[in-house]
């Protein structure tokens, strides 16, 4: 007969013990979405193997399984994954331009970057203004008129109109 997975495992020594996974969770503290992902065996929740080993062994525990073969079984099941076969690297990673710039960042004291950051706002601001003052005193403020008349103030019955300039909808008059 087959061995179980250590998934079936622990959803199997669960059940017999008639408990569901909400009362597990508040049991062991372990989250309820963990222990479901272990009993399927999902292991893409967990970003690492230690973190694996250690719910299945809180789990082994609480249900009073042998931890050892367990967590043996449960080895034997992570090297056959490509994401948890082999232990994470111990190799510390390039740093690039955005960890120096964190880095600087924590060793600010709040009380000289708290100002800074506001004088940068005004200072955005104020430059955004400048420019929107600048492009609306830049605007023709007859761009948008539409077609008119001109009606003089002193002769009310009489109503003067304009010639318009030539548009497409307007073709120029001819002699």
């Amino acid at each position: 007969m087959a061995t179980s997975s250590v998934g079936e495992q622990l959803q199997k020594a669960r059940e017999a013990q008639r408990l569901t996974v909400p009362q597990v969770a508040e049991a062991t503290k372990i989250k309820s979405d963990h222990i479901i992902a272990l009993e399927e065996g999902n292991f893409s929740p967990f970003s690492a193997p230690v973190y694996i080993r250690g719910h299945a062994k809180s789990l082994a525990r609480h249900y009073k399984l042998d931890v050892p073969n367990l967590l043996a079984d449960l080895d034997a099941e992570l090297a056959q994954t490509k994401e948890f076969s082999e232990p994470p690297s111990l190799i510390p990673r390039e740093k690039g331009a955005l960890d120096w710039i964190t880095l600087q960042l924590s060793k600010m004291n709040l009380r000289f970057l708290l100002p800074l950051i506001v004088i940068g706002a005004i200072v955005a601001l104020a430059i955004w203004a400048y420019t929107a003052w600048r492009r609306h005193q830049s605007a023709d403020p007859l761009a948008n008129l539409g077609q008119g008349y001109y009606k003089p103030a002193r002769e009310k019955s009489v109503v003067e109109y304009l010639p318009l300039p030539p548009s497409p909808t307007n073709p120029p008059a001819q002699k």
